[in-house]
């Protein structure tokens, strides 16, 4: 999202993403299952301005490799191959390090273990933080494809009675593809993702005559069922961020800046003086829970309000007429989604009678 730019900037790589083939992106495209579309813009006329006014679309590859060259540069030990099975905790339960497979050692120290590890997190997990979201529950598949017709400077969703699809040209002439649908069609999935996903493409006229020339030029990847939310985002000696702490659905495109967000309220919080012993130690961590809520609160509640509308055909098909008759109210809603409108700007009385009059 645009707002990711900022974070990105302090860390220092962002030049290099910028001129390392990234796609740009002006904004959103949404399709309602009737076939209306609405497109939002990140730069507009409604006085909010994100740290850049696009968005950046790369293949996770390039941003990973990146980031972690940024994280050896800064100082960090990086042990690769390496498997968290376990934290390891003292007599009163304290966490005080993991334990690994496939590493130099099978053990390792730490004041602070920070759970990084996604939506399954080992560390959430084991220390029985999270839990899984009853709805919605859904699956994923993803891959790359060249050949995409009409592929432009917006990312895409398009919101079918069986799931959905997002779009977003990611460099060099490829395609980011991501099928997310109910989690009973898994089982119909298994043995041969590329098969389901080719044929839920096909499935929709609109998109089949996309993909008619369309070659899938790497491997599909399955993820979820989605939907996890830890009770808190820390215990004593622990941490949580981004998807290990909490995910909601992939329709709004949060990862990459609930991570660095995260990440970013989490380092305040780890300064010299909260590692001085146990007790400041676990007093930081709570403080970067409490900031982490604040910081997301809002965007939680506008989540779980399109939630709602995707799951509906009907509901979806209003809000898309609304938001197409009325660019301006797209527009705040899709900037809410880059992160630099505040979500109570669509959050108000007034804006969700309009999008459902």
């Amino acid at each position: 999202s645009p707002e990711c730019s900022r974070i990105l900037a302090a860390m220092g790589v962002l030049d290099a993403i910028e001129h390392g083939g990234a796609a740009t992106l002006r904004g959103m495209i949404i399709r309602a299952p009737d076939g209306r579309e609405f497109r939002g813009e990140f730069a507009a006329a409604h006085g909010f301005h994100g740290f850049r006014d696009r968005g950046l679309a790369l293949p996770r590859l390039q941003l990973d490799t990146m980031l972690l060259d940024c994280a050896r540069a800064a100082g960090a030990r990086v042990v690769e191959g390496a498997h968290v099975r376990d934290v390891i905790r003292d007599r009163t339960g304290r966490t005080t390090g993991v334990t690994v497979t496939g590493a130099p050692h099978e053990q390792y120290a730490a004041q602070v273990v920070v759970g990084a590890d996604g939506l399954r997190s080992v560390v959430g997990r084991r220390l029985e933080l999270v839990k899984a979201r009853r709805w919605p529950r859904r699956v994923a598949l993803v891959a790359h494809y060249s050949g995409v017709r009409g592929v432009g400077p917006y990312g895409e969703m398009h919101v079918a009675a069986n799931g959905y699809v997002g779009l977003a040209d990611v460099g060099s002439g490829r395609t980011n593809v991501a099928v997310v649908v109910p989690f009973r069609d898994a089982r119909a999935m298994a043995g041969d993702p590329g098969r389901f996903m080719d044929c839920w493409l096909a499935g929709h006229p609109h998109l089949r005559a996309r993909f008619a020339d369309a070659v899938r030029v790497t491997a599909v990847m399955a993820t979820g069922p989605f939907g996890v939310h830890a009770r808190r985002a820390w215990a004593p000696g622990a941490a949580l961020v981004g998807d290990a702490a909490d995910f909601f659905d992939p329709f709004t495109g949060e990862g990459i800046y609930s991570a660095l967000r995260g990440a970013e309220l989490l380092a305040a919080q780890l300064t010299s003086d909260a590692l001085d012993g146990p007790s400041a130690t676990d007093a930081a961590l709570a403080a970067y829970d409490c900031a982490r809520r604040k910081a997301f609160r809002g965007k939680w509640r506008v989540e779980q309000l399109i939630g709602i509308a995707v799951s509906s055909p009907m509901l979806m098909n209003r809000a898309a007429r609304a938001l197409a008759a009325q660019p301006a109210m797209a527009d705040l809603l899709v900037g809410v989604a880059g992160d630099f409108v505040p979500p109570s700007a669509v959050l108000r009385p007034g804006f969700m009678i309009r999008l459902l009059a």
